[in-house]
């Protein structure tokens, strides 16, 4: 670097984290072997978003800014060899968005530097980015407390001349959840078929939805369980969790551009029918607590009359009483911890911190789903960790096109219809 041999931001406290409204303090650090003539030192804070049409791009085809302060730490002079220091603050806007980045796009927050040196000469500069939170309060959501169910009723034909129903049912004991809480998921399957079904699966889903010349979604299958398929003439109860690994908010609240959505989505493999049931993530745990996840109406077996009589079956009389039996579950994503910021402690947070992981719960997650969280610096390879709270070991990524799963609005507006043509 010739004359400056540093060149630096430090953030007070060597903070990370920053809530909206909050003052951000730090100091510009220069170190000179020998005098530097300079027409101006600034240092700037800037908060944006930028989204691309292509992976991992940084060239933003479309971008909105949330703040852009600029600060004069010393105008036109000459510093001496040593070490110089420049105090700065700037305050936080409270309408600023949580950081967030993806493959398509990032919201990203932070401090440049700049020594503006005379006509001919090099400029020099240096940035410090920082990271913001706004917590989302699931109490803020209407019937968040609430459980979430949705019910399909699938028909369909077997063996040529015969047909059957399947109603498959998902409920969850509540419609928002926080890190590292476990979602109690409930599947009911009537089988009203003389054909046993393929395998049932559940699956948390995150779709981020970044609006650039069109809308590009990228959807990820977070964690994933599977039980075993329904006997014919049966009806089966699973019962199940999914832990919620870290993950970004739900709502970034602020931010036009990119949308974050989540969903739990119950789907048989034989016959083809599936339902799904948004749900939201967020900081702040729903304070009431939450109900089993059941049925609102007590099941009744019903009698079934097939199109025609099975020859496996000895019943003669033209029907069948469905049985009552459990699906015991046979595989869960979720098995391989890793750490989520090798070298960072979410409660004391230092950016000089040795590499040691940290098995406290984290407050912060910005990453999509990965196992390498996007504020990690340099090539970081996720680590084994002592954390109770898990990612699963494997991801499957689409971009666009792809048919994403509905919105908040659409599987709620469909609820109902679904419901009443299951009974």
């Amino acid at each position: 670097m010739g004359k400056v041999q540093l060149f630096e931001i430090r953030l007070g406290d060597s903070r990370v984290v920053y809530s909206p409204g909050e003052p951000l303090a730090g100091t510009v650090t220069v170190r000179l072997s020998g005098s530097l003539q300079y027409r101006a030192i600034k240092v700037s804070c800037v908060g944006s978003c930028g989204v691309s049409n292509k992976i991992n791009d940084t060239a933003w085809t479309v971008e909105e800014q949330y703040f852009n302060s600029t600060l004069s730490l010393a105008d036109k002079g000459v510093l001496t060899a040593g070490e110089h220091n420049f105090p700065f603050q700037f305050l936080l806007p409270a309408s600023a968005p949580t950081s967030f980045e993806g493959p398509f796009g990032k919201v990203l927050h932070q401090v440049k530097a700049v020594i503006d040196t005379p006509r001919f000469s090099k400029d020099y500069k240096c940035s410090r980015i920082f990271y913001i939170l706004c917590p989302l309060n699931l109490n803020d959501i209407p019937d968040i407390e609430q459980p979430n169910t949705m019910s399909v009723t699938k028909k369909f034909n077997y063996k040529l001349v015969k047909s059957g129903n399947i109603i498959l049912t998902a409920t969850s004991d509540l419609k928002g959840y926080i890190v590292g809480q476990a979602i109690q998921l409930r599947t009911d399957i009537e089988n009203k078929s003389g054909r046993d079904t393929g395998a049932v699966v559940a699956s948390l889903l995150q779709k981020v939805a970044y609006k650039s010349k069109r809308w590009i979604y990228d959807l990820r299958t977070i964690a994933e369980v599977e039980g075993s398929g329904v006997k014919a003439w049966k009806y089966a109860e699973w019962k199940e969790q999914i832990l919620v690994p870290a993950l970004p908010q739900s709502i970034l609240q602020g931010c036009s551009l990119i949308h974050i959505d989540y969903y739990i989505q119950v789907s048989l493999k034989s016959p083809e029918v599936s339902v799904t049931l948004p749900i939201y993530i967020g900081n702040i745990a729903v304070n009431r607590v939450p109900l089993s996840p059941s049925r609102p109406i007590q099941h009744i077996p019903s009698a079934v009359v097939p199109s025609a009589p099975p020859e496996e079956e000895e019943a003669a009389s033209g029907y069948h009483s469905m049985d009552n039996v459990s699906i015991p579950t046979k595989s869960h994503s979720q098995q391989q911890p890793f750490s989520y910021a090798p070298g960072l402690s979410f409660q004391e947070i230092r950016v000089d911190s040795e590499q040691t992981g940290s098995p406290n719960h984290p407050t912060l997650c910005l990453s999509t789903g990965a196992t390498v969280p996007y504020y990690a610096e340099g090539n970081v390879v996720p680590v084994p960790t002592a954390s109770s709270l898990i990612l699963p070991p494997e991801y499957s990524t689409w971009g666009y096109p792809y048919e994403a799963p509905p919105s908040y609005e659409q599987s709620c507006s469909s609820a109902n219809s679904s419901i009443s043509n299951g009974n």
